[in-house]
């Protein structure tokens, strides 16, 4: 558990420089005074997705986060990370969560300008909301053969009732975010002993 938790701060060291600042339509609520963020690279925008992840992991939640990015201008539009305990919904996974708050924020349903960051392999659930909402690329940080729904499981998107495919590229900061997952996962089978 110790090693867990220095790990947790180790990591947040690393990620909250680049996640201060954001002024996205974050789905705890934020003030309204901060300043916007662009990412640049994919790699700017997962280090904000792992920021999310850990405060899930802070807050007792599977540990993902993901984050919307406009991608003609790098804008981020929202970040948000797993609430499933904290709001007593399954259906409160980052994706689902983040993807609410950027079709608020723009004022549509689709989002065909913006791309997907997550720290881990989208559920089913998950890869089914993104193809309704149009979204144009997924990165998604570590693979998940047990419960994933794109490279894993069900496959949404090479079935012939997908809509939409977005574009698909997994293991960007696979390392950082497999690590996260099996360090909480193994802190709660410690916890329970």
């Amino acid at each position: 558990m110790r090693l867990f938790k220095l790990r947790l701060e180790m990591i947040w060291y690393l990620i909250t420089p680049l996640t201060k600042g954001v002024f996205a339509r974050k789905v705890d609520g934020m003030k309204s005074d901060q300043h916007t963020v662009y990412c640049k690279k994919p790699g700017e925008a997962m280090a904000i997705a792992l920021g999310e992840a850990n405060r899930a992991a802070q807050a007792g939640e599977v540990p993902v986060g993901a984050v919307i990015v406009e991608s003609s201008t790098g804008r981020v539009l929202a970040q948000a990370h797993n609430r499933v305990e904290r709001d007593n919904d399954p259906t409160a996974h980052a994706e689902v969560l983040v993807i609410r708050a950027a079709c608020e924020m723009q004022g549509s349903p689709r989002l065909g300008d913006c791309d997907l960051y997550v720290t881990l392999e989208p559920c089913p659930l998950c890869a089914t909301a993104i193809s309704f909402a149009r979204l144009r690329r997924v990165y998604y940080g570590a693979y998940d053969p047990k419960g994933g729904g794109v490279d894993h499981g069900p496959r949404i998107y090479e079935q012939a009732t997908c809509h939409h495919k977005p574009e698909v590229y997994g293991g960007l900061s696979e390392e950082a975010c497999a690590t996260l997952l099996k360090e909480f996962f193994q802190s709660r089978r410690n916890a329970s002993d």
